[in-house]
This record gives C-alpha cells, sequence and structure tokens, in this order.
C-alpha cells in the first residue's frame, strides 16, 4: 500500500470512529492508533515540512483532514453519502462546497468535530489550535478561511499552505511564479562573486550581510539576543543603473542557497487606494516562513521623499510607506531595497536600515578589468584596440559594457569575422552612449 493511501486509510478510520461515538454505536474516548500516527510523522514528506516544530497529535490529525481531498476529490462527499444514504443534513460535520471543487471541503468545525465530537470544552481547546496564534498558523502550515460578518469563524475552510500541500503530495515545492497575484520574480545567475567588480568599501559591506545571513541565527538563538534584538536585516543598495545593485542580490542568494525574489515597486504601487498593500501582502505572506532575499527595486516609486499630503492619494500613499515599512521590521530574512539616488529617499525611512550601501559607477581600473571579463575568448582584438584607453574614456557602466560587447559580438557573428577592430567597438560603445543619453 502506497504511503498517502494510507494517510488516507487513517483518516478515514479516525472520521469512522467519531461517527460511531457520535451515533452511539460505540462508548467512551474515540480511539486511533497513536502509534501510527507518529509513524507517519516521520515520513519524508512530513519531516520536510516539520523541520522546526513536533506537531501534537491533534494538530497533525488537523492537517491530514485538510490534506485529504488534496489526495481524494470525492473523500468527504462519500463518507457523508456512507453515513446518510437517504441524504439530509449534517451540520456538526461541518464542510462546504468549493468553487472548482466538486467535493465537500472541511472546514474548521469538521476538526472540532472529528477531534472533540459534541464535548464543548474539547471543542474549544482545539479551536484554540486552529487559531492564527496557534502553532500551525504562527508557522504558516494552516489557516482558517474568513467568513462573512455574523458567520461563525469555525465554518471557514482549513487552508493547508500551498507548499504545504506540495511537500506532502509530490514530495518537493516548486518556486512561485511570478503572475498578477504574485508579482514577484525568482533571481537566478551563472555567474559568480569574480564576476563582480565592486570597489573594496562596497564589496566590505556586502560581507556583513553575508556575515549576518551565516551566524544570525547563532546570535539569537544560542547567544540568547532574540528579545533584544529586531528580526530580519534591512538594506539600501543605491547607485546608478547597471552597477552590479540586482547581481549582488542575486549572488547573496545562490552563495547562500536562498531564494532572491525581485519585486518592481513602481509596478507595484497601483493607483487604486488599497490595492498596493493587498499586493505586498501577497509577498510578505508567502515568504513569511521562508528566509527568501527579498530584494525591492525601484524604492522610489513608493519611498520617495512626501514633504506634504496635498490630497487623500496622498495620505494613502503614505499609508502605503508605513505597512511595507511594518511588514519590512517585522520580516525575519533580508530585505534589500533598490534606488538610484539616495537624496531620493526621506532620511527617515533610512535611520530603519542596517546598512545603506552605495554602488558607484565603476572606476577606469574597474572599467578595465569588466573589459577584459566581459569580452569572449573566441573574439580576438585587433593590435589596434587599446582597451586601457577605452577603459579610461569612456564611463561605461558594468551593464553598459556588457550591452557593447553583445552589440559588437553578433556584429561580428553576422560579417563572419573573429577580430575586433576599432571602427566596430567605438560604433558600439557609441550606440550605448547614444541610448543612455550621454551623446548629442
Amino acid at each position: 500500500m502506497g504511503f498517502h493511501q494510507q494517510l488516507l486509510d487513517f483518516t478515514s478510520l479516525v472520521i469512522d470512529h467519531r461517527l460511531r461515538h457520535f451515533t452511539g454505536s460505540v462508548n467512551g474516548e474515540i480511539l486511533y492508533d497513536k502509534a501510527q500516527l507518529r509513524a507517519l510523522l516521520q515520513a519524508d514528506y512530513f519531516q520536510r515540512v516539520f523541520r522546526k516544530i513536533a506537531p501534537k497529535d491533534e494538530e497533525l490529525l488537523i492537517v491530514l483532514l485538510a490534506l485529504a481531498p488534496h489526495l481524494n476529490p470525492g473523500f468527504y462527499t462519500n463518507i457523508i453519502l456512507n453515513f446518510l444514504p437517504d441524504g439530509g443534513d449534517f451540520p456538526e460535520f461541518g464542510g462546504v462546497k468549493g468553487t472548482n471543487h466538486r467535493g465537500i471541503l472541511p472546514t474548521g468545525e469538521t476538526a472540532l468535530f472529528v477531534l472533540a465530537g459534541e464535548i464543548v470544552e474539547k471543542r474549544l481547546k482545539v479551536q484554540e489550535l486552529l487559531s492564527h496564534t496557534g502553532p500551525l498558523g504562527q508557522n504558516g502550515f494552516l489557516r482558517l478561511e474568513a467568513v462573512k460578518p455574523g458567520e461563525p469563524a469555525m465554518s471557514g475552510r482549513l487552508l493547508l499552505d500551498e507548499e504545504v500541500v506540495e511537500q506532502l503530495t509530490l514530495g518537493k515545492v516548486s518556486p512561485p511564479r511570478f503572475s498578477t497575484e504574485f508579482a514577484a520574480e525568482l533571481l537566478t545567475t551563472e555567474q559568480d562573486w569574480t564576476d563582480l567588480i565592486l570597489n573594496d568599501h562596497t564589496r566590505c559591506q556586502i560581507q556583513e550581510i553575508l556575515t549576518w545571513l551565516q551566524h544570525n541565527d547563532t546570535l539569537l538563538y544560542t547567544w540568547g539576543m532574540r528579545k533584544k534584538i529586531k528580526p530580519g536585516y534591512r538594506t539600501l543598495f543605491y547607485g546608478p543603473p547597471g552597477t552590479g545593485k540586482t547581481l549582488t542580490a542575486t549572488l547573496l542568494g545562490k552563495h547562500t542557497g536562498l531564494d532572491v525574489f525581485r519585486i518592481d515597486l513602481s509596478q507595484m504601487v497601483s493607483k487604486y487606494i488599497g490595492e498596493t498593500e493587498k499586493n505586498l501582502a501577497r509577498i510578505f505572506d508567502k515568504a513569511q516562513h521562508k528566509k527568501w532575499i527579498l530584494f525591492f527595486d525601484e524604492a522610489d516609486a513608493l519611498f520617495g521623499k512626501r514633504t506634504n499630503v496635498r490630497d487623500a492619494h496622498d495620505k494613502y500613499a503614505n499609508q502605503e510607506v508605513s505597512y511595507l515599512l511594518q511588514r519590512i521590521e517585522t520580516y525575519a530574512g533580508v530585505v534589500i531595497l533598490a534606488s538610484n539616488m539616495k537624496s531620493n529617499l526621506d532620511e527617515a525611512f533610512l535611520r530603519r536600515f542596517h546598512s545603506v550601501i552605495h554602488f558607484p559607477k565603476p572606476s577606469a581600473a574597474e572599467r578595465l578589468v569588466l573589459w577584459r571579463k566581459s569580452l569572449p575568448k573566441q573574439l580576438k582584438l585587433s593590435k589596434q584596440v587599446e582597451l586601457e584607453s577605452i577603459a579610461q574614456r569612456y564611463e561605461l557602466t558594468g551593464a553598459g559594457i556588457i550591452n557593447v560587447v553583445q552589440r559588437v559580438c553578433l556584429e561580428a557573428l553576422a560579417q563572419k569575422q573573429n577580430t575586433l577592430t576599432p571602427e566596430c567597438l567605438l560604433s558600439g560603445i557609441k550606440k550605448e552612449l547614444e541610448k543612455e543619453g550621454k551623446m548629442g
């Protein structure tokens, strides 16, 4: 018998015992094989989910009740049909119909009934386990769907976190994809630290973030500083486009094995009041227990200086800033805000960050290194090309140099040439500078 069929059979047996107890065909406490329940918890599927906490039997049963429809769509429908073959209502059991799902979905009332029957005191204890302050809620494993005002809170559906469902069904979790519901892009790179050319001061400040990532848990929990220090690390990267801010954030994740998600605040900020907060909430709620590195690009769009409040939209924009700051300050991972100009940001915001890191345009010596690293070995330089002079004369960023190299390489391939001439290189530089508005 497969592992997931064992889960369904065990869950079905627990429910069957409760139904027999409810009808009076059996007396005493509801019985289930606790050794078997603990054995299920030892499976890799559950071990990957419950790395930080050891769930109680009741909490594990709640997870099984919520998981069952994901494994068998007709699980609860068949149970009710067997119990009420002639039809009829069974409000004590709870459960609701889904929008697309054709079967019955479990609610908080379902968990109360299966674990506590009709004994009010026991039901209240189970209700505590289902609250947002319980271990399942606090760790982001499971929550109750909100219901309309006036309806019992326990009539909300049992909602397992999507990634918990993936882990318990497929044994792995896929990174979330960019969508209107999750406006964050997963950043990856094949480059490494040797490809990132920064000045010594900037590189030293980046090392401080790596140090935090490597030793913060020890500081908080082994050294007992968690009562005195706020969770998380907050930093601002500022400097012209193309100077390495995004690549640095991506490499921080690659070096530490953490996912990095880029959120473009210029796209996130909505003209519709309240939408920006909802968009941000989706991302933070998803990231809360995963130690993602959150990279907020175009921070000026939300954190720009506000001298006064002219209308209702300005007032709400200030509330959006306050909301984002509140979520940033309670986030336990690394949050990076990126801006082209430090002067665009309010100093009051900057005081809340652990570090403010400048990414200046590369010096002539750094540009020379970038040129040498960027040009492929297949493209030979003619004797007339003097990279030292090119690096000294043209103040391009690392991204600008890559753009030029791409352009001249494509030109060489189109012309079936493998030698870079001064004319071709200077033409590529001129086009890049014109694109950046630096040549008339």
